[in-house]
This record gives C-alpha cells, structure tokens and sequence, in this order.
C-alpha cells in the first residue's frame, strides 16, 4: 500500500480536495496537510517519514518541503503539480485537474 501526501498552504481548498478525491484509489492512503502555520492540518515530520510520494500543489510547497525535511525525503518523490490557489474545496476544475495531473504517477506506480 502506498501512502501519498497532498501538500498546498492553508490545507483548506486544495489539498483537502485532493486527499476526498483519492481516498477511494484502491492500493493507496491519502493524507494531506499545509505548510503555513494557520493551516487546517500542519505538515510534520511524521507526516513527511510516513509518505511515500508527496505532492506540492505549487513550487513554493515543494521548497519548503525540500528546505524544512531534506533530511526525510530519502526515497521519497516529492512531484510539484503546478496547481495555483485560485480554486474552491471540491470544485469540478480542480478535480479535472488533480485526476489528470496525479492519476498518471499513481498509475506508474501500481
């Protein structure tokens, strides 16, 4: 079972929509969180340590992400989607888009 990590800034819109839409993929578990400190759900270490693949919604989340657990993404894939922050929780767009931009890595690893 791999085990995926949506990261976005507020773990409100994005992220969330994310960890609904993929909940159901079969061979997965999904979390998600945020890199601000307000977030919803705030990134971890444990969270970084318990994810297989992580993906950043844009490349200030990847950086971050590179910048605070270097040192825990050993053997980790940290995949920026380039998802800006312009949409709503569940909004049809962005499922449009997290199911073509993340259903082909979650493919290429089945």
């Amino acid at each position: 079972m791999k085990k995926v990590l949506f990261v976005c800034t507020q773990n409100r819109l994005r992220s969330p929509t994310a960890e609904k839409v993929f909940s159901n993929y079969k061979g997965i578990e999904v979390k998600s969180a945020g890199t601000d400190a307000h977030a919803r759900t705030h990134l971890t270490s444990k969270m970084i340590k318990w994810a297989d693949i992580i993906f950043a919604m844009e490349k200030i989340h990847q950086e971050k992400i590179k910048q605070k657990y270097k040192d825990k993404l050993k053997g980790k894939k940290l995949i920026c989607l380039n998802i800006p922050d312009k949409y709503d929780f569940m909004q049809p767009e962005l499922i449009s888009i997290l199911n073509e931009k993340v259903s082909k890595h979650l493919n290429a690893i089945k």
